[in-house]
């Protein structure tokens, strides 16, 4: 009895060992590659929830400027009021979330609204968890894409990566970032880059502290000042082209278009 119990305990033992090791090594894979282990809709269920009840007490429609990122767009306050120009603004911001997510949860946040202009707010996260600026061009890049694969008249802007006094030392990752991104839109049709950096820094180079919370990342009522003046006509400008899924193969039947992602 004592034998059988104590090679009990000895299984129980190595297989806590095992999963110690495990968790260990996962650990370190995704501290060096951030980019390839997926964060999985399960750690956005809240959000994602949240978002599908509102649709569902008030479906938001087709055809409009759907604004998608981070925690400064999820923050906005009165974000349609800001635009009132325009007949149909959803905000689609979700605190926390990096350029990865928005391109792994395009279809949820993005694509199922059908918009006729997408607005990108995100990087930032991206930035402070360590991701170079080249895996955030990477990540919009595989956005855009996504987007543009059924959606190839939607209009898109990204939103610079804004100068944040919390974030001040990653101010070189911020601006290399900018620039990356914003010749990658010069060079994408029906696309553009909204420079909020420049004007939300001094003189001297460093981020203006009064466009700040107490914080020092999300920005008060003068922050979304500067951002509604940098948009304000922008947003709701569209191409003549309008929003439409890519046509069928040629042949393709009713059930091989149905099954299509």
């Amino acid at each position: 009895m004592h034998i059988r119990s104590a090679v009990a305990a000895f299984r129980f033992a190595l297989f806590a060992a095992l999963l110690v090791l495990a968790a260990g090594a996962q650990a370190q894979v995704a501290a060096a590659f951030p980019d390839t282990v997926p964060t999985g809709a399960g750690r956005w269920h809240d959000a994602l929830a949240e978002f599908a009840k509102a649709d569902r007490e008030r479906p938001p429609g087709e055809g409009g400027v759907l604004f998608v990122g981070s925690s400064s767009i999820r923050l906005w306050p009165q974000l349609p009021q800001a635009f009132s120009h325009v007949p149909l603004v959803i905000n689609r911001g979700f605190g926390g979330s990096t350029m990865s997510d928005c391109h792994e949860l395009v279809r949820q946040l993005v694509l199922q609204y059908r918009p006729r202009q997408v607005l990108v707010y995100a990087g930032e996260n991206d930035l402070a968890q360590g991701r170079t600026p080249q895996q955030v061009l990477a990540s919009f890049q595989a956005f855009a894409q996504a987007v543009r694969s059924e959606l190839p008249g939607v209009r898109i802007g990204y939103i610079s990566i804004k100068p944040s006094p919390l974030h001040q030392r990653l101010l070189p990752q911020v601006r290399e970032a900018n620039r990356l991104l914003a010749s990658y839109m010069g060079q994408l049709p029906n696309a553009e880059f909204v420079d909020v950096f420049t004007a939300m820094i001094d003189a001297s180079g460093h981020p203006r502290p009064e466009l700040f919370g107490p914080d020092r990342l999300h920005m008060n009522e003068a922050g979304y000042a500067v951002w509604r003046s940098a948009l304000l006509h922008r947003v709701g400008t569209f191409d003549a082209a309008p929003v439409a899924a890519p046509a069928p193969p040629a042949g393709a039947t009713e059930a091989s278009v149905a099954a299509m992602p």
